[in-house]
């Protein structure tokens, strides 16, 4: 593939190379070739000129995974117009906040979620599509009705003869010039617009065809959120430029669901979140080596090779029997659980990114990772850490370089705040770097607790321990006040209750476990009391659990 310095050209180059070659496929649906794809950007295009959209104008999109999702974000990166992705599960006064602040123009957005939203408080919008067929759903816009009602006239007067590769010409984007607005949904609670020139889009997706090559036709499953950056650039921005088959999960992705569909792609890449792996681990592979007769022959020399071995085929058969890789992201991925695989030889490794970057700082291919480590700093942007010692010593972790973001959108306090005067963007997150440049993440700056002798107490370490001990689903470490620290805990109540526990047994058991925690922790950050949770704490779309709202205990 020739090298080029334009996302939006990336995007032509494979149209025209991949024309006839599948490009989308909702699984369960209707499959979309490229061209296919090329023929539903262009009658966008001349419906954004046509309603006198400019390049630089903000289109809101906001709906579920689907290939018709992926045909408008192209369209507009490839118009020169600005995209602004929305979760769909942001509550509705959220979404119309986001589409106000955002100076949105048009929206793109599910027909369910737009009955939710009041059309009269979003004036600056001209209109609305949806985004199952780009149907007219609500217009403020005389020229915007004309033209949906006429846009295969129009399109056929705009190609007269046939639509072919050859048209198939975009915009030509400057590296500064802003191409999204990303608001995040992290665990802090405070959605800020992220904007992200096309240089980040291009520099994310450039490193990835650098160390994750594939061919054109190879299958990729796309099930984490597109409007999200990590699932956005990894799962679909790369392969679409690759001209690779992406077979798109429109439905919560359940275990079931996600099995079918490896299976039936057979993927050599994977990018998942540490909660999916987790659980199929936890819930097919440990049980069964927990049996009495298992753990007595994984003691034996030469046995547990084979067992092993044995384990690492069937694993490598539930993620489609073709695997090379899965990248793990969004957060740390279990101790226990890693150990596991590093055991078995499984090929797995974990990156580390945020919206701000769009997302990659740091990775490591399955054959070149470290326990615990989330990789190496990519080599799109610098690094360094606030520390004496970055090695010994964890620091927050600031970035310059390509891949970072132009600042938040109308927020310059926040801006101000984020960057320091040469330029360098602080991540907020707390870090060693070893001697061998592999990065490893302590915690958030906002979430490390002062003890009450000025220690720093960093609770995802604690957390970590804690989500290792029998019957733990998963924990938060808050801060109680006078240096006292509690734990919230959510059993795993489905295996508990399995063994015939009942509330006052599964108390007991994780008061045990706080002790078994305790003893392995200095005196200053020991845990003094607990909160026991009978449903699994709320989550971001990329499944990190949302800490602001636990904090006040």
């Amino acid at each position: 593939m020739q090298q080029r310095d334009s996302i939006n050209l990336y995007f032509q180059d494979s149209i025209r190379k991949n024309w006839d070659l599948p490009a989308f496929t909702d699984l369960g649906g209707s499959t979309m070739s490229y061209k296919d794809v090329a023929r539903k950007i262009a009658k966008l295009h001349l419906l954004f000129k046509e309603v006198g959209i400019e390049p630089g104008d903000k289109i809101a999109l906001c709906g579920k995974n689907s290939s018709m999702w992926c045909v408008a974000f192209l369209a507009t990166m490839t118009y020169g117009a600005v995209i602004v992705p929305i979760l769909p599960d942001f509550k509705s006064d959220n979404v119309q906040h986001l589409i106000n602040h955002s100076d949105a123009k048009l929206a793109i957005i599910d027909d369910a979620k737009w009955e939710e939203l009041n059309p009269e408080s979003m004036p600056k919008l001209i209109g609305t599509l949806s985004v199952k067929d780009f149907s007219l759903i609500n217009s403020n816009n005389k020229k915007l009705d004309e033209t949906r009602a006429h846009l295969n006239e129009l399109f056929g007067k705009r190609y007269p003869d046939r639509f072919t590769k050859e048209d198939v010409n975009y915009y030509v984007d400057s590296r500064d010039e802003l191409c999204m607005i990303s608001y995040t949904s992290g665990s802090t609670g405070f959605s800020k617009g992220v904007m992200l020139p096309f240089r980040s889009i291009w520099s994310n997706v450039q490193y990835c065809l650098n160390y994750l090559p594939t061919e054109p036709g190879d299958g990729v499953v796309c099930m984490l959120p597109l409007a999200h950056m990590y699932g956005l650039t990894i799962d679909m921005l790369r392969p679409f430029v690759s001209g690779n088959h992406i077979y798109i999960v429109t439905r919560t992705p359940s275990p079931r669901i996600i099995m079918d569909a490896f299976a039936k792609v057979r993927p050599r890449y994977i990018v998942t979140v540490p909660l999916i792996i987790e659980k199929i681990i936890k819930t097919r592979v440990f049980p069964l080596l927990d049996k009495p007769l298992m753990k007595l022959l994984m003691k034996v020399p030469f046995v547990d090779e084979h067992l092993l071995n044995k384990v690492l085929v069937s694993l490598r058969d539930t993620f489609g029997g073709n695997l090379e890789q899965i990248i793990i992201g969004g957060a740390g991925l279990n101790r226990e659980v890693e150990e596991f695989l590093r055991k078995c030889g499984f090929p797995y490794t974990v990156g580390y990114g945020m919206t701000e970057c769009g997302p990659l700082i740091s990775y490591a291919s399955a054959s070149n990772n470290r326990m615990a480590s989330c990789g190496k700093i990519v080599d799109r942007i610098e690094a360094r850490i606030d520390s004496p010692d970055p090695a010994t010593i964890p620091g927050v972790l600031h970035v310059k370089g390509d891949n970072v973001m132009l600042g938040y959108y109308k927020n310059q306090d926040a801006t101000d705040s984020t960057f320091d005067k040469d330029g360098w963007m602080t991540t907020g997150d707390i870090c060693n770097l070893d001697e061998d440049g592999y990065l490893y993440i302590r915690g958030r700056d906002k979430n490390m607790i002062l003890g009450a002798s000025g220690q720093n107490i960093y609770p995802e370490e604690i957390e970590d321990k804690l989500n290792n001990l029998p019957y733990v689903s998963e924990s938060l470490i808050v801060d109680g006040g006078e240096g006292r620290l509690i734990a919230l805990i959510y059993p795993d109540l489905e295996n508990a209750t399995a063994q015939g526990m009942g509330e006052k047994e599964i108390k007991e058991l994780m008061e045990e476990n706080i002790k078994t925690l305790n003893s392995n922790l200095p005196a200053y950050s020991q845990v003094q009391r607990i909160k026991i949770y009978d449903e699994e704490f709320e989550k971001t779309p990329k499944r990190s659990i949302k800490r602001y709202l636990y904090q006040k205990i």
